[in-house]
């Protein structure tokens, strides 16, 4: 096999038939397949057996009930499933003109490079089938941010945003990918240096159906785009923010109530450490939790070290309301941004280190520690 065609879909039913009718014109002559990796909930599975039995070339269906990882879950699936190390990436709806794959298969095929993206903003290329001006302007604005982000491995590349993509499969480090929704692309090009070429194409009106555009995906694409950039750590910062803002709110409504703010920063303190440490556990280091030690030691090393760093946190507070006149909102805040690192470099080192499978393993040195803090600090993405 040659080529395989990798086509997630959720609900296109109406797209199916032109879209392999297209892609087998456009790939006549090459050995290449079809593989849908579908997530719908309407008939375009049956639809797309139905279209299977007389196709021109082989046509798969990978119908997911676990539909893990979303769109860019998808992706890798089908990366698993493929006959053939190089897998081109399309949208089931025709925005992607499957005219374009000869050109894209031969630019890979000269051997020079590892992924061959086709975008809207090289030279030619355009976005005309977005839907008005205002997803021209997210658009343009949302690639602008992400290549602000990624310099180095995204500097010779016009459109990370694109579902349209022919790579090696052999240079991806599949097991390594952490989907989260519909940028796949992006997820794969933040992990490692590939060597790229683009090649311009016109992006289409849909065939049929809607866009699946919504402020749903907005969000997913920032969550992934901050995990990508800063890994675990930004996760813990979001929660750590969260925490923060709960701990203030609750000493400004404390003390509006006439609590003395002291007492009004330790119940406050005591609540976000409780929360927080619910939060992390969830969302954080949740791939950790089944080397570390028991939920309760967990607990209790995060408990206690919180309330240690309150004790010490704390009379800086009162320090900083007594001595230098700042408000105790703006005092608690402050000493909160400073106390985030040190809560993150116990956390990874501490609360979720690996049991030891010997008792009479020598102690990690120093530079092992910080190696360490290092890979759990860039995990997923990087910093």
């Amino acid at each position: 096999m040659e080529l395989s065609i990798i086509v997630p879909t959720f609900n296109e039913a109406p797209n199916v038939a032109e879209l392999v009718r297209r892609v087998a014109l456009a790939v006549e002559g090459v050995d290449a397949e079809i593989i849908f990796v579908d997530d719908s909930t309407d008939d375009t599975p049956d639809v797309v057996r139905q279209v299977a039995a007389s196709a021109p070339l082989p046509v798969r269906l990978i119908h997911r009930d676990e539909k893990t990882g979303g769109l860019g879950g998808a992706v890798v699936e089908g990366f698993a499933a493929a006959a053939s190390d190089s897998c081109l990436v399309m949208d089931g709806d025709l925005q992607h003109p499957p005219e374009k794959i000869p050109e894209m298969v031969e630019r890979l095929s000269r051997g020079d490079v590892d992924v061959v993206v086709a975008s809207r903003y090289a030279g030619g290329g355009t976005a005309s089938g977005l839907a008005d001006r205002t997803r021209v302007l997210v658009s343009k604005v949302s690639t602008a941010v992400t290549k602000a982000m990624f310099p180095v491995k995204l500097r010779d590349v016009t459109d990370p945003m694109t579902g349209f993509f022919l790579a090696d499969r052999r240079v991806i480090d599949l097991d390594g990918l952490k989907p989260r929704g519909f940028k796949i692309l992006l997820e794969i090009l933040a992990r490692r240096a590939f060597r790229i070429a683009e090649v311009p194409f016109d992006f289409a009106d849909r065939h049929a159906g809607e866009s699946k555009a919504s402020l749903r995906q907005g969000m997913h694409f920032l969550t992934q785009l901050a995990a990508l950039r800063f890994g675990k750590m930004s996760m813990f910062a979001v929660i750590g923010g969260l925490g923060a803002l709960a701990n203030v709110l609750i000493v400004w409504v404390l003390t509006m109530l006439g609590v003395n703010y002291i007492v009004a920063a330790v119940i406050a303190a005591e609540v976000t450490i409780v929360g927080n440490f619910l939060l992390i556990e969830r969302f954080v280091f949740q791939d950790m939790r089944g080397q570390a030690s028991g939920a309760w030691s967990r607990f209790a090393k995060s408990f206690g070290f919180n309330n240690a760093e309150a004790v010490i946190r704390i009379p800086i507070v009162a320090l900083m309301v007594e001595s230098g006149h700042i408000s105790s909102v703006i005092a608690t805040a402050i000493t909160l941004v400073v106390a985030f690192f040190v809560r993150f470099v116990f956390h990874s080192l501490v609360v979720y280190a690996p049991r030891k499978a010997d008792k009479d393993a020598k102690p990690s040195p120093v530079r092992d520690a910080i190696e360490d803090l290092d890979r759990q600090a860039i995990q997923p993405g990087e910093l």
